[in-house]
């Protein structure tokens, strides 16, 4: 039998008609969807053809109903060894914290053959969701896209460096160090000037944005927040009064718009062929 392929793609940060043209004719050839927690249902429905077998692998920090990397990984290897397209479809961009080098290495393994389609990251959907752009003339020339989830294991002169920094500083899977984030920039002397933004949900109906003084929540109790989230700190975060355009109505902002990761769906998942 033929080996299939495997096709590793981003599926936007949630907007469905933020998809891309090539992932969008990929999903409409699919033999198999393997889609993330965050990728809107709605692309699922319009793109993926009756035929095509979806399996949500769903994958989520601190929760143990989450489908394991091997698990997916074992999972691409099998359909593609049976001669299937594969699509692994993923929440925002395929580069950005989306563990596709595990994926790509279990590939190579079994010399699957494979293409990379990129998507539109979750930094670019909030940052023009929200109307704040995260480079711009005066405000800031660069921007560090970091991850800050387990933040007390950086040294001092790390967040030394960060609260100074005239960068934008886009944090991934962070929200729930957001009071510690703050208290340690501000204990540093982080400038005047800089504002933080916690982005829930971006680009969907039930966005959210939540706006400090860094110095003010190092000093509180921040507000809850729902998954997934990104936080924006910098001077470019001002810009959002101006022009954040983006306006989805308040009483759907509490709602949870993303597929919650259930036992029964879990369960489903265990592959039959397991890479050695």
């Amino acid at each position: 039998m033929e080996t299939g392929k495997v096709i590793l793609a981003g599926a936007g940060p949630g907007d469905p008609e933020l998809l891309t043209l090539k992932a969008a004719r990929y999903l409409q050839q699919a033999d198999v969807v393997l889609a993330d927690r965050l990728v809107s249902e709605g692309i699922l429905y319009q793109w993926v053809q009756p035929r095509a077998e979806i399996i949500f692998v769903g994958k989520e920090g601190g929760n143990d109903q989450s489908t394991s990397q091997e698990d997916i990984n074992a999972l691409l290897v099998q359909y593609a060894l049976e001669g299937k397209l594969v699509v692994r479809l993923k929440g925002g961009d395929v580069a950005f914290y989306a563990n596709v080098l595990d994926e790509l290495l279990a590939l190579n393994r079994y010399s699957i053959s494979y293409e990379i389609v990129p998507g539109i990251s979750a930094a670019s959907g909030a940052s023009a969701y929200s109307g704040i752009p995260l480079t711009a003339r005066n405000y800031a020339q660069s921007v560090r896209f970091l991850t800050l989830y387990n933040a007390d294991q950086y040294t001092d002169v790390f967040w030394q460096e960060l609260a100074h920094t005239a960068d934008t500083l886009v944090l991934y899977m962070s929200g729930g160090q957001l009071g510690t984030i703050a208290r340690k920039l501000s204990a540093r002397g982080i400038a005047a000037g800089k504002m933080l933004a916690l982005i829930s949900q971006a680009t969907t109906p039930q966005q959210s944005i939540q706006l400090w003084d860094i110095d003010k929540l190092a000093e509180q109790e921040h507000s809850s927040f729902i998954s997934p989230s990104l936080i924006i700190i910098g001077k470019v975060v001002a810009l959002h009064e101006q022009f954040g355009w983006f306006k989805p109505e308040a009483a759907e902002q509490s709602e949870v718009y993303f597929r919650e990761i259930r036992n029964a769906q879990a369960a489903s998942l265990s592959p039959v062929f397991v890479p050695k």
